[in-house]
């Protein structure tokens, strides 16, 4: 079993991360480094239909896991339901969504509502126009939250990736262990980023290492595609997350409530990487039902490993 290097503070699936400051990334302090023995990749994900129904009767032996087109051997399979959930709202405060502001909070506060459980579940609320700001920190007190989101007002440039990462990073990655938490963030914003320090690929990077999940919500009403929207496709795509194009807030009721259900019916697999590379970069991972083409596997696509 291989000894692998990590952080004391953030503990991530595979990986491990370090780094106090949120402008530039930075090498781990040695004094803050522990050894440990990290030898499995843990994946959280879930299972419908064609028609989107939720698929909760598979077992361990109805999955085939691939990293890097190889097959794995699962050593580890719950079916997980009610996990507690974690939960960070991304509000884009720009100029450039000035026009749909108020579409924003009206939606983000109607999410919060479906999916936050005040016994178990917390959730935080992050602005992000020239700079990113946490205007509410990780709470079970919805009105707290309802108040921070209508406190808001636009104005600025737009650092989505910055903000991103700041949330995976600093906040939702700060409970442990990891698999005893479902992460998930829901972004409002037009997906246009003018400002960041950090890129597009080093926040989602965040976000892997964080089994976090994202769903975005887009405030482009004019039926023409813009970049912006491929940035919010992309972060859905990749975590296991679902992008959507609504023109109200009232148009998201039946998504915010199938997204709140799709974070509590999941399945927990783990297995230990054939070969094991420590090598610090992205491993791709697909996760498929065996002998079954009508049902579709939500799952993100990979992890990235740690580095001797």
């Amino acid at each position: 079993m291989k000894k692998i290097v990590v952080p004391a503070a953030i503990l991530a699936v595979f990986a491990g991360f370090a780094g106090a400051q949120q402008d530039t990334p930075k090498a781990p302090d040695d004094s803050s480094r522990i050894v440990l023995e990290v030898n499995r990749v843990n994946l959280l994900f879930t299972v419908t239909d064609k028609k989107g129904r939720f698929v909760t009767d598979l077992s361990k032996d109805d999955f085939e896991i691939y990293e890097n087109k190889k097959q794995q051997n699962i050593i580890g399979f719950t079916a997980e339901s009610d996990l507690p959930l974690r939960l960070a709202v991304l509000i884009d405060t720009s100029n450039s969504i000035r026009d749909r502001f108020h579409f924003q909070q009206q939606a983000a506060e109607e999410f919060l509502r479906t999916a936050l459980r005040p016994d178990q579940d917390k959730a935080m609320v992050v602005s992000f126009d020239s700079s990113t700001e946490l205007v509410a920190d990780l709470t079970s007190n919805l009105d707290t939250l309802e108040k921070a989101i209508e406190d808001l007002r636009p104005g600025g440039g737009t650092s989505l990736y910055d903000a991103v990462f700041f949330a995976c990073r600093d906040k939702l990655m700060q409970d442990q262990p990891m698999h005893k938490f479902r992460r998930a963030m829901v972004i409002l914003s037009d997906g246009d980023d003018n400002q960041s320090r950090y890129t597009r690929d080093q926040a989602l990077e965040m976000a892997q290492k964080g089994d976090v999940v994202i769903y975005t919500i887009s405030t482009n009403i004019s039926h023409i595609p813009t970049d912006g929207d491929k940035i919010l496709k992309y972060y859905a795509a990749e975590t296991g997350g679902v992008a959507f194009f609504p023109f109200e807030a009232a148009d998201l009721a039946q998504d915010f409530t199938n997204v709140a259900n799709e974070l509590r019916h999941q399945y927990n697999v783990y297995y230990r990487p054939e070969p094991l590379v420590a090598d610090g970069r992205y491993h791709p991972v697909m996760v498929r039902v065996r002998g079954r083409k009508d049902v579709v596997v939500h799952a993100r696509r990979g992890y990235y490993a740690p580095q001797l």
